[in-house]
């Protein structure tokens, strides 16, 4: 214990001489939290609607003010032809068109059924198929209005259906909750995965990996003295992470700290374990950066942090076993939104606990001690 105290020592004395790597360790976490949590999300706030009202009826302007009204539509043209409307779309001009055919308005007095057109500019997906949605819930609206003055005129009650949504977890459906948690897994996974890495390839490029090799230190206790400090400073970043997200976006906290943490060392092990291997088999500081992100991005893009994973085809989902962001993202999202204890999150501590001791007995085992 009392070698693996001197390497500690001296790499906590490296990394504080180290100015490029201060502003990481302790600006990043801000940046991060303060940009991206607002930046990262998928939420669609205003799309642009052309409105072609080909009726001019009094139940045409009815249900443009009834769009009109809705905060997620700004209607900002009013072509005068479906065409035109097309043309505004390709141009990017607008994201949908609502096109109101002629005779509107006298086929709803005749109860004979009247139909609207939407067209959608679907090249953003989500955009396109939210919009629609909600275009398509404003009209069945408008229809259902009109059945029930009808009803009213007839003195017929319509039968009602009323429903009463209970969200739970994220009441106010705020997407930063649900963004934050997985910002700060995007945050230590970088410290833990890419500054470890960066670590020992800096000693073989000054030269003093050489001066360590010649003395008796066992390769599990230099291995481990690589770890432990920035399992410290990852910790801390965590902990930074966590205040800024209670402070300035009043995220509930809602699961056990003390978990919280503990999860997270576990997780650090894993990613700083992979940093190190990486780090081992890498020759340059360039080398390591540019395989720590190759599998960094694949792994983040795959782990539901974004987009999830039950949307992805299957052999994606089935890859996603050994990708450890998946676990730390359902472990991250749990504890801090649903409240979820050890037991709730138990198949994915153990496959940490499994992936962490294998990549740390990699790093070791790839690690060549040679004078």
């Amino acid at each position: 214990m009392k070698i693996l105290f001197y390497i500690l020592q001296k790499e906590f004395t490296q990394i504080f001489r180290n100015k490029g790597m201060l502003p990481i360790i302790f600006a990043m976490p801000m940046v991060q939290m303060l940009i991206l949590v607002f930046a990262a999300t998928f939420e669609i706030k205003q799309l642009d609607i052309s409105v072609v009202d080909n009726d001019h009826s009094p139940a045409s302007r009815q249900l443009i003010h009834q769009v009109m009204g809705n905060k997620l539509f700004h209607v900002d043209y009013l072509p005068t032809s479906a065409k035109e409307a097309e043309l505004l779309i390709q141009a990017t001009k607008t994201d949908l068109a609502l096109v109101i055919p002629k005779d509107f308005d006298k086929k709803l007095t005749l109860h004979e059924g009247a139909d609207v057109q939407i067209l959608v500019d679907a090249i953003n997906g989500n955009a396109a198929q939210l919009g629609s949605a909600y275009l398509s819930n404003i009209i069945t609206d408008f229809a259902r209005q009109i059945r029930v003055k009808e009803a009213v005129v007839s003195s017929v009650q319509p039968a009602s259906i009323n429903v009463s949504p209970s969200f739970w977890y994220n009441a106010e459906l705020n997407y930063k909750f649900y963004m934050a948690p997985g910002i700060l897994v995007i945050l230590i996974t970088i410290v833990g995965m890419l500054l470890g890495s960066m670590n020992l390839v800096r000693e073989k490029e000054l030269g003093t990996i050489e001066q360590i090799n010649v003395t008796p230190i066992k390769k599990w206790q230099f291995i481990a003295g690589k770890l432990l400090p920035f399992l410290v400073i990852g910790l801390f970043d965590l902990a930074f992470g966590l205040t800024l997200a209670k402070l300035v976006f009043s995220i509930p906290i809602r699961g056990s700290l003390p978990l919280l943490f503990f999860l997270a060392s576990i997780y650090l092990v894993l990613v700083l374990s992979a940093g190190l291997f990486i780090s081992t088999i890498s020759e340059t500081q360039q080398q390591a950066t540019f395989s720590v992100y190759f599998f960094m991005m694949v792994f983040l893009l795959m782990s539901g942090l974004f987009t999830p994973v039950e949307s992805m085809p299957l052999w994606a989902q089935r890859l996603d076993y050994i990708n450890p962001l998946y676990y730390f993202v359902k472990i991250m999202r749990g504890v801090i939104l649903k409240g979820a204890g050890l037991a709730d999150v138990f198949r994915e501590f153990v496959a940490l606990v499994v992936y962490a001791t294998i990549m740390f007995s990699l790093a070791i085992m790839r690690y060549r001690k040679t004078s």
